[in-house]
């Protein structure tokens, strides 16, 4: 399959919100939730992604040839990109009755392994989607991350039991999910959770943790503090506050703040090789990438992610050889320019 046949088949049974169209930018979905689209006016989905648009890579071809290498080793494991396929929930309620949460997680998680990059698995009500995503892990080997939205410390707890029995070389928590509603009208409350909470759950994780919805310099300062191993730079797609600022608008200030003393990952917006290039520039280990791997799926299924992946790395390469880049640890600062 070419990308655009991923594309064309996706449509015919993506569902009518998301129109998995040919550049991923928020705009034909907008406001539309359920489905894809970002919360209230609908405009910070595509704010991520015209961010990364503002950011100029500079040409370079005058250095010492040779093989491009996009590789990272990141928590003790070793990866063909600096890239992870994003954490989707109620995939059957926002993107159609092709796959529940079970056969996508499924799916994603072993064609991602089979092509040299990681996937973060969705949480939800059902506790069958975290014993699903469990034993999806396992089957391939611990490479997957399972995310446990912030619930209260009963459910945390129980999740978390389950989730170590994948094995998964390290685990997360979408902190952002706090804004959802499904969350804030549970009883016992779910929602925020203090240093101190934190950091406990970090301890009975027992792998590294990675915190995701941190989009201050102070945030990143508190989820080092509770012991996070990485965060993720992240305003949840636009889903959990309208208003707020792009991801590439506040990473900057991140690395700055935390950078060289945990790992930074960064997602919103990101849809090309050259995306992650900008971001790497900025100073980020590496991304995520959610929406695009939704339809890579209903697309072309492992195929779909396979064509993905291999059209990112491809993007990936070109950037870095004409920039003088090498290898990952090679991309600086000032391969880029940020006009505003």
């Amino acid at each position: 399959m070419t990308y655009s046949e991923v594309l064309e088949e996706a449509r015919k049974c993506i569902g009518d919100k998301c129109k998995a169209c040919p550049v991923c930018n928020g705009i034909a979905c907008k406001n539309a939730i359920p489905g894809p689209g970002a919360k209230g006016s609908g405009t910070v989905a595509t704010r991520n992604f015209n961010a990364w648009q503002n950011i100029f890579v500079n040409m370079d071809t005058i250095y010492k040839n040779g093989a491009v290498d996009t590789s990272v080793e990141f928590l003790g494991k070793h990866f063909a990109l600096p890239v992870f396929a994003g954490p989707v929930g109620s995939v059957n309620f926002h993107y159609g009755e092709k796959f529940d949460d079970l056969s996508y997680n499924h799916t994603l998680l072993t064609a991602c392994a089979k092509n040299g990059i990681a996937g973060f698995t969705g949480d939800g009500v059902n506790i069958k989607v975290m014993e699903g995503a469990a034993k999806s892990i396992a089957a391939n080997g611990g490479i997957g991350i399972p995310t446990i939205k912030p619930w209260d410390s009963e459910t945390i707890k129980e999740k978390m039991e389950l989730a170590r029995q994948g094995k998964p070389f390290a685990m997360a928590m979408d902190i952002d999910g706090a804004g959802l509603p499904f969350l804030k009208n549970r009883n016992p409350p779910a929602g925020s959770k203090s240093v101190e909470e934190l950091s406990e759950i970090v301890k009975a994780a027992g792998v590294p943790f990675i915190i995701k919805g941190i989009m201050t310099a102070r945030g990143a300062e508190k989820a080092l503090e509770a012991g996070a191993s990485a965060i993720v730079v992240s305003n949840h797609g636009g889903r959990v506050l309208d208003g707020c600022p792009a991801t590439a608008e506040v990473l900057p200030e991140i690395v700055s703040a935390v950078g060289g003393r945990m790992k930074i990952i960064v997602d919103g917006g990101i849809r090309s090789g050259t995306d992650i290039f900008r971001a790497l520039a900025l100073g980020a280990n590496a991304v995520i990438i959610a929406r695009p791997f939704v339809t890579a799926v209903f697309g072309g299924g492992e195929e779909g992610v396979k064509v993905y992946v291999e059209k990112l790395k491809s993007e990936l390469e070109d950037t870095m050889s004409m920039t003088g880049a090498l290898k990952i640890s090679d991309i600086s600062r000032d391969m880029i320019r940020i006009v505003r």
